[in-house]
């Protein structure tokens, strides 16, 4: 496949997280201003979203594997366009309430597993090896990029027209990356691999991640940085409306400055890699996200709001910055037969713990207020860069 293919698939993916990023912002904001919710609840609406990982993270490497991929993504896009419409329509009857917005994160958690582990594995097919660190780059700064945009593009939707409405952009997003995959041709699609059983694939999968000792020590500090990850998208609009005061335009936009720091990290990381190694890179970024979390419990109303930016930009930063070091790492080095299940097995240990994050964070919240459980969450960041510099991978420069 050509560039166009690239591109293409570029496109779907770029449209569809921006529609994320306004749900990011805007089903919380609905559940705190609209419906009251408390942070538990808030916690569980959070935690919803990434459960889905739990039930199908580990069979949906086969799943990938044995289904056409280019029609998988497409019907994935379409059961979340669907899923977030049904919260402006319900708004629309007065019928809205918290068990819904649990579904609707359900449903988009579940589409999610499928359609992104069928990302990942989809990349390498039409991408040189030597191509990847660069094309990584590039799809992590257009993620980044919706990551700025969407957040304050949901905050102003929240304000202007509420937040039930502002998920129609979410919904239609979907439905435009299903159009922009369906056009992909069907030369994109990978055959399924029958030899041996769903079982036995997974297991295939599981060993080469545990059995490999570069993949498994990120492996382990991924799973750590996302319980936090968990924990912080719970705390961050409650912290900021409750505790800060500040109203939905605010929000987002404090929130936007992740989006910023990710922008930063993902365009810089080529050259990092190029300058001191993958390996060095991954360590560095790791303990300097760790350093910018401790900042976010230290922000105050007004001008203080200020200290929240620079931890969010920072922290984000860094973590774009392993991401794309890791995710090149494993597309580069699994074999190809394997790549949709290590991918999975990847996903499956460290986004199943982000729900954990999410409902620990609320629960701590409600016991002893969002700023303390804000400290609690930023200490316990630099279990990340601990890990990863207790095992192999501090005493290399290449991951490879």
């Amino acid at each position: 496949m050509g560039t166009g293919a690239f591109w293409r698939y570029w496109a779907a993916s770029t449209v569809s997280r921006l529609g994320d990023q306004v749900t990011a912002v805007a089903l919380p904001l609905i559940a705190v201003v609209v419906l009251h919710a408390s942070a538990v609840e808030v916690g569980l609406i959070t935690g919803a979203g990434y459960v889905a990982w739990l039930v199908l993270g580990l069979p949906a490497g086969v799943l990938v594997q044995r289904l056409p991929l280019r029609g998988t993504q497409v019907a994935m896009d379409v059961v979340r366009g669907l899923a977030v419409a049904s919260v402006p329509v319900a708004a629309v009857f007065g019928v809205l309430g918290m068990p819904q917005l649990v579904v609707v994160a359900l449903l988009v958690g579940a589409a999610s597993v499928l359609f992104d582990v069928g990302n990942q594995t989809f990349l390498p097919s039409i991408v040189a090896k030597e191509q990847l660190t660069a094309r990584n780059s590039l799809i992590a700064s257009s993620v980044a990029a919706t990551e700025l945009a969407g957040p304050s593009l949901g905050g102003v939707l929240v304000q202007l027209v509420g937040g039930a409405a502002s998920m129609v952009l979410d919904a239609a997003s979907y439905l435009a990356s299903a159009a922009l995959l369906g056009g992909l041709p069907r030369g994109a699609e990978r055959q399924a691999a029958k030899a041996a059983t769903a079982g036995q694939q997974i297991r295939e999968g599981w060993q080469f991640v545990v059995r490999h000792p570069v993949i498994r020590a990120y492996t382990a500090g991924a799973t750590a940085v996302n319980v936090g990850y968990g924990g912080l998208m719970t705390l961050t609009p409650v912290f900021l409306v409750r505790t800060l005061g500040a109203p939905p335009v605010a929000v987002g936009a404090l929130m936007a400055t992740g989006g910023l720091g990710s922008v930063i990290g993902a365009s810089l990381t080529p050259r990092l890699v190029a300058r001191f190694g993958s390996a060095r890179t991954l360590c560095g970024a790791a303990v300097c996200a760790s350093a910018f979390l401790l900042l976010l419990p230290l922000a105050g109303p007004g001008w203080g709001a200020a200290v929240f930016a620079l931890g969010s930009a920072g922290y984000y930063g860094g973590v774009v910055v392993t991401a794309v070091v890791t995710r090149t790492h494993r597309q580069a080095r699994t074999p190809p037969e394997l790549l949709s299940r290590v991918v999975a097995t990847f996903r499956f240990v460290s986004w199943s713990t982000i729900p954990v994050g999410a409902v620990a964070a609320g629960a701590a919240a409600s016991a002893f207020g969002p700023r303390t459980a804000l400290a609690l969450l930023a200490v316990a960041g630099v279990a990340s860069p601990v890990i990863l510099l207790a095992g192999p991978v501090r005493r290399l420069r290449e991951l490879a």
